[in-house]
């Protein structure tokens, strides 16, 4: 199944690529190993918002590495083609593992149930069982994710065009009417996508789904939002239950 190209917001500073690298390009290709790279094989694209600023938003394409049942290692990109810039990391962890991390950390980590049963995270290119699979595999996990460049928005522009300052920690979307409207449709249209089918498709899912920590953390930063079902606050239910 072919996968829509979609490309980055816009392009870095810099001249074009002189004829020393060409041949660099050329012998590292023959000569060195690029083995670190070789498993981060699975793509997920979803959305993704700053925690201190949630008004500054932004597709995430991310190229994964499932290191094992527990750890997921991501790269993440402005983009799906060649020329896409490298913008930040995530890292994923089940709930079990989430449940072993220090209480001061936790609010680094922002909860995914939300994300998997919207259809706002979506595997372009996979078949629908194998996607499915992916996402029940998911559910209850969490994300620390840092974004070290803001490229913008496919829709609106808006980004710099080389990494300008700190790292920013990102968060979750955790309800309906979080994310802009526009930045959604923009990728929908794009990327020929279908997310309310997508939506349905995953409606089996909820019975899966934990209260999780940190869906309510903006919260009091939109107006207007309605809840999902199945996306549930720790603090409104008591403590977490034990990983099945």
């Amino acid at each position: 199944m072919s996968v829509t190209e979609r490309n980055s917001p816009l392009p870095p500073a810099g001249e074009g690529k002189g004829v020393w690298l060409a041949t660099l390009e050329k012998g590292a290709k023959v000569l060195q190993d690029t083995a670190p790279l070789k498993k981060f094989d699975v793509y997920v694209v979803g959305f993704h918002l700053a925690k201190e600023d949630p008004m500054m938003q932004m597709e995430a394409h991310h190229y994964c590495r499932v290191v094992n049942d527990d750890f997921i290692q991501a790269v993440i990109f402005d983009g799906n083609t060649p020329e896409a810039n490298l913008i930040g990391i995530e890292y994923i962890v089940s709930e079990r593992l989430f449940q072993s991390l220090p209480a001061e950390e936790r609010p680094s980590w922002h909860p995914h149930n939300f994300e998997l049963l919207s259809g706002q995270l979506v595997a372009p290119g996979l078949p629908a069982v194998a996607e499915k699979a992916l996402m029940k595999r998911l559910m209850n996990s969490y994300g620390k994710t840092w974004h070290t460049w803001h490229t913008g928005r496919h829709d609106t522009g808006g980004g710099h065009d080389l990494p300008l300052g700190d790292p920013v920690l990102m968060w979750s979307f955790n309800r309906e009417g979080e994310c802009d409207p526009g930045l959604e449709q923009d990728r929908e249209v794009a990327m020929s996508l279908d997310t309310a089918a997508t939506q349905g498709q995953r409606r089996d899912l909820i019975d899966l789904a934990h209260p999780q920590e940190g869906v309510d953390t903006l919260r009091d930063k939109f107006t207007g939002t309605t809840p999902m079902p199945g996306v549930r606050d720790v603090s409104d239910h008591g403590s977490e239950p034990s990983s099945a």
